[in-house]
């Protein structure tokens, strides 16, 4: 602590202290040790006991050897450090803002002791900005509190960015899962759609087996014991027309001829290259025609049944050996395929 420096001389010295009288009234003044009611001063000599240091205020002794920088600089950052938590607070809490006081600051290069200090604020700087929160959470430090309240508020930042994260890679999992299950829907559709597909044409095709199988009871290949030399369509100098108009079944001369189904004998008889020829017509308007005959076993206007015998295989007409010339023509007199038409009807030459 600096001491006290002794009180000045003072340039002038009245005669109640000097004890001599010039006879000469003074003027009014004010010196050192003399007062105006003519009462004598005590020179005054200031000491730690009969100074007492002015309340609100701050009495910082002056120290050498650098003393008054380091109380400066603690008074300073504690004032900041006060400030800044007591802002803080007004600006996360939403309270109102809490009035700063500055107190007292002893053992901080003063010359006072702590039971010398006035009559004021006795709060401490670190409590300054405290709120009451912080007091619950056994806070007693404004800088402390200040740090947990920025440490709180960073986590929450953290755990909104956590949070953030999770749920947009919850959203993309849930999207990258109704894909999956959309594709994998699509297609197990698909193969549902795909069985019952090859399920109706199987059943398809066996409606059409069972309907074949019931028309070939009805219906019957015209001979037996045959060849199939030539089809409809066929090309080359041996037809008059360019073209083969029938189905050939090669077969013995005398082989039976047999009706393909249930009719009428529309004709009977020698007809040009065909030779001898029948012609069977069925309920539906279908012409069927027998060529090349050795022999005809019917006559026109007979009813005949599947399976009848109409006439013999032969060699009669435009021919180049014996066999059976059948063609099939429409309701509508146009010639068709024979070998498609009986298989229609359930048969395969």
């Amino acid at each position: 602590m600096a001491s006290n420096r002794s009180a000045l001389t003072p340039s002038f010295v009245p005669d109640e202290l000097t004890g001599e009288s010039s006879g000469e009234k003074k003027p009014d003044t004010f010196a050192y040790g003399a007062r105006k009611d003519e009462e004598t001063w005590e020179v005054w000599n200031p000491s730690a006991e009969t100074v007492l240091p002015v309340r609100g205020r701050h009495r910082v002794a002056k120290q050498r050897g650098g003393g008054l920088a380091r109380s400066s600089t603690v008074l300073g950052v504690g004032v900041i450090a006060a400030v800044g938590a007591g802002g803080m607070a007004t600006a996360q809490t939403g309270k109102p803002p809490v009035s700063i006081s500055i107190p007292d600051l002893p053992n901080v290069g003063s010359p006072f002791s702590d039971d010398d200090a006035p009559e004021g604020s006795s709060t401490p700087i670190t409590a300054v900005g405290l709120t009451a929160a912080d007091a619950e959470e056994g806070n007693s430090d404004a800088g402390e509190a200040l740090r947990a309240r920025i440490m709180l508020q960073a986590e929450q930042q953290q755990d909104q960015v956590d949070r953030e994260a999770q749920e947009a890679a919850e959203a993309a999992a849930a999207k990258k899962a109704a894909t999956l299950a959309a594709k994998e829907r699509d297609a197990a559709e698909a193969k549902v759609a795909a069985a019952k597909k090859k399920a109706d044409q199987e059943a398809k095709e066996k409606a059409e087996a069972a309907r074949l199988a019931e028309l070939a009871k009805q219906f019957t290949l015209p001979t037996s014991s045959y060849t199939i030399t030539s089809t409809f369509g066929q090309s080359g100098a041996l037809w008059s027309s360019g073209q083969h108009t029938g189905l050939d079944f090669a077969a013995p001369t005398g082989t039976p001829i047999k009706a393909v189904h249930s009719g009428t004998i529309t004709e009977a008889g020698w007809n040009g290259s065909y030779g001898y020829r029948t012609v069977l017509t069925l309920d539906d308007g279908t012409e069927l025609w027998y060529a090349h005959q050795s022999s005809i076993g019917v006559s026109v206007g007979q009813k005949v049944a599947t399976g009848d015998i109409i006439g013999r295989v032969g060699a009669t007409g435009n021919v180049t050996g014996a066999h059976l010339h059948l063609e099939v023509h429409t309701s509508g007199g146009d010639g068709i395929d024979p070998m498609a038409w009986l298989r229609g009807k359930g048969l395969t030459p």
